[in-house]
């Protein structure tokens, strides 16, 4: 009997399962967003898992290869909205843990890519249900606390779209599979979506939860393996991404999460021969230094690296003479100054027509006289604090000079302060020259400037609009005219990747409208669709013949 269970072990051991069986994927669906309303169970829930996060101090290693990588670099956080506060400490890593990340990845890469698509999928769609689910108080309060978001902010983020993505991820993976090729008779035509031979880097920002999120998850679940650069700003939520991942399944390995500068991190990446991806969301000057890293060592990569890049934007909304100006007045206000403008898509320079210009400005400033900037633990504060002193210095120079300039009116705000976090007041600027520094740069704060024109010069506005910019991530127009409506549609085609009508530039949902832009504002792979999908995969055809040829001569070399 020993004998025989010997021999059964050994079968056992060198057997591979084979799948059969076309899987449809569950329907995807948008998380519903919570109301957080008086009386409500999560607010109640949301409010006790701030109180117990800002209760204790932590410490968060670095996750390579499923193990904890603890350094002498102890790196505080604290919100941006109380800096004096301590949520607690990062270990920031080195050369020596990127070359790490690195191996473990490259160590699991086969197996992983061995794994039947379904077993992936399954560990992603586990991990929607716990972000939707028993993490979605931790998550959201997370990303309240080390990003300063509001709690509708926050669950839109760092709940809804984070399971979004992961969701709509799966469904259009087997879409993508399900896309084959025709075959002829006695022929079979196939393609297989291979994953990349090598590892992905993936670059994440502070602003977006979901974002961070998405940008290693994509690619893993592709069966690609990733070394994962999270924004110092965004390393408290970014746990909680990583323990959801861990709790759902994912191997490890296959998502290494390390802490180090950026330039000590691209510099390694550019120069190892099995990079074979960047999945990048962040600055334009930082994308130009990767992507020219990237070119100047392709002699080294063993392929051409994907470059996939989502970056700046100077987003606009120009307004027709025909427009409702309650509309554009909202629009305004809640998309430059929700999550204190420091979205991709926020609305940062507005062309309005002097004939609603007197309208628009008095809603705005009625509105933003009501709105509370403070602590987001204050469920009555509209807005927060800005990310860090950096970002603060920096609007804050940009509103002094604006202060003093003779061409320059300040509608509303004006006002910082940052002796207990990065307060800036949302601030509306007039500017006569619609070539004014704030009308062209890229500021990434609760500033938004105007520039009023003559009402009858609608032709030569939207020519201003696309070409005073070298960004083209998003734009809206407003009009009831619906001749006006269809010149800016044409007039604007390449000025942004995502585009609206009667709304405000921001809000993009998954599955609904793609996210991305071109231009100086990213490559356009779009995020939340197959699109963004493919670009993780190298397509192999393989085309079988069921009666090969057995002679070479063809019919037309007869004479007769």
């Amino acid at each position: 009997m020993p004998f025989f269970l010997d021999f059964i072990n050994l079968f056992k051991s060198n057997i591979y399962v084979m799948y059969s069986g076309f899987y449809e994927i569950p329907k995807p669906w948008n998380e519903p967003v919570k109301s957080y309303a008086p009386g409500s169970p999560e607010k109640a829930e949301i409010k006790a898992m701030l109180k117990e996060l800002r209760s204790k101090e932590i410490e968060i290693p670095m996750v390579i290869g499923g193990k904890r990588i603890k350094t002498e670099d102890k790196i505080r956080i604290h919100p941006p909205h109380d800096i004096k506060h301590t949520l607690g400490y990062f270990y920031q890593g080195g050369a020596e843990h990127i070359t790490m990340a690195i191996n473990e990845a490259l160590a699991v890469r086969h197996k992983w890519q061995a794994l039947e698509w379904q077993d992936r999928a399954a560990i992603f769609l586990k991990a929607a249900d716990l972000v939707s689910g028993p993490y979605r108080a931790k998550i959201n309060a997370a990303t309240m606390l080390g990003q300063s978001k509001t709690v509708h902010q926050a669950e839109i983020d760092a709940a809804c779209e984070f399971a979004d993505f992961l969701r709509y991820n799966v469904y259009f993976m087997s879409q993508i599979y399900k896309e084959q090729p025709i075959s002829d008779h006695g022929v079979w035509n196939r393609m297989e979506y291979r994953p990349l031979e090598g590892f992905i880097y993936a670059l994440t920002p502070f602003n977006f939860t979901a974002i961070a999120a998405n940008l290693p998850s994509a690619p893993a679940l592709m069966g690609n393996v990733v070394v994962w650069k999270a924004s110092n700003a965004q390393i408290y939520s970014a746990k909680v991404i990583m323990d959801i991942f861990e709790e759902a399944g994912l191997p490890d390995g296959v998502i290494n999460l390390v802490f180090v500068p950026g330039p000590i991190a691209g510099k390694i990446m550019a120069q190892h021969p099995d990079f074979v991806g960047v999945h990048y969301t962040g600055s334009t000057a930082v994308f130009t230094k990767i992507w020219k890293a990237i070119g100047d060592n392709l002699s080294i990569h063993n392929t051409y690296p994907k470059i996939v890049g989502e970056t700046g934007g100077k987003d606009f909304v120009v307004v027709h003479h025909s427009a409702d100006a309650k509309a554009v007045s909202t629009a305004l206000v809640r998309g430059a100054f929700e999550y204190q403008g420091q979205k991709c898509s926020a609305a940062s320079r507005a062309y309005i027509p002097d004939n609603l210009w007197p309208e628009v400005k008095a809603l705005m400033i009625r509105d933003l006289q009501t709105i509370k900037v403070g602590p987001v633990e204050d469920f009555t504060n509209f807005m927060g604090a800005v990310i860090d002193g950096a970002s603060f210095d920096k609007l804050a120079s940009f509103i002094d000079a604006a202060k003093i300039d003779p061409s320059v009116e300040v509608v509303f705000g004006g006002g910082y302060d940052k002796s207990e976090g990065f307060f800036i007041q949302p601030t509306v600027l007039r500017a006569d020259d619609p070539h004014y520094v704030t009308m062209c740069e890229e500021l990434f704060g609760p500033v938004l400037t105007v520039y009023v024109y003559p009402a009858d010069q609608w032709t030569e506005t939207l020519e201003l609009v696309d070409k005073t910019s070298p960004y083209a991530l998003t734009g809206a127009v407003f009009a009831r005219d619906r001749f006006a409506i269809e010149e800016a549609n044409v007039a604007l085609t390449n000025a942004a990747g995502n585009y609206y009508i009667n709304d405000k530039p921001t809000g993009a949902v998954v599955g609904q409208q793609p996210f991305g832009g071109g231009r100086a504002s990213g490559t356009n792979d779009k995020s939340g669709s197959y699109l963004n999908l493919l670009r993780w995969v190298s397509p192999r055809t393989i085309k079988e013949n069921f009666n090969p040829p057995t002679d070479y001569r063809y019919p037309f070399m007869q004479e007769s």
